[in-house]
């Protein structure tokens, strides 16, 4: 009895840690709420324990831009770039896509702690795994 309620058990875990999974979130949009949109469903994923990979391109880029000024969004009065750097502090991995610095000018060091420059082929390596899901906005 003992042993099966032990593989029980490991058959429940295994399953649940199945279920959180990875999430990868591609954000394009320069627009604020689609940016929070995204940003708080990466952080909804977080808290139920999937790991969450993040990945700004175009307009999106600038969430990442240290000192970039950005609405509040309502109901919690943040900035997608405060979102941000929650998601980070949490443990999400976030990057800016490869094509971003060098089409604005701007260096990697412009950019908030914890947000690093894509390598595409580490990024698609990550995508074609099995069990990432992805949302882009």
């Amino acid at each position: 009895m003992k042993k099966l309620v032990c593989l029980a058990a490991a058959v429940l875990s295994l399953s649940l840690s199945a279920q959180a999974g990875e999430l990868f979130v591609s954000i394009n949009s320069a627009s604020p709420m689609t940016q929070g949109a995204g940003l708080v469903l990466a952080s909804q994923a977080l808290e139920q324990k999937s790991s969450v990979r993040v990945l700004l391109c175009d307009g999106a880029g600038d969430v990442a831009v240290a000192g970039k000024e950005m609405p509040s969004l309502k109901p919690k009065n943040v900035t997608a770039q405060q979102m941000l750097q929650g998601l980070i502090k949490a443990g999400a991995k976030v990057e800016v896509c490869a094509l971003y610095l060098p089409n604005t000018g701007r260096q990697a060091t412009d950019l908030i702690p914890g947000v690093t420059p894509a390598k595409p082929a580490e990024v698609i390596t990550y995508l074609l795994k099995p069990e990432v899901t992805t949302l882009s906005f």
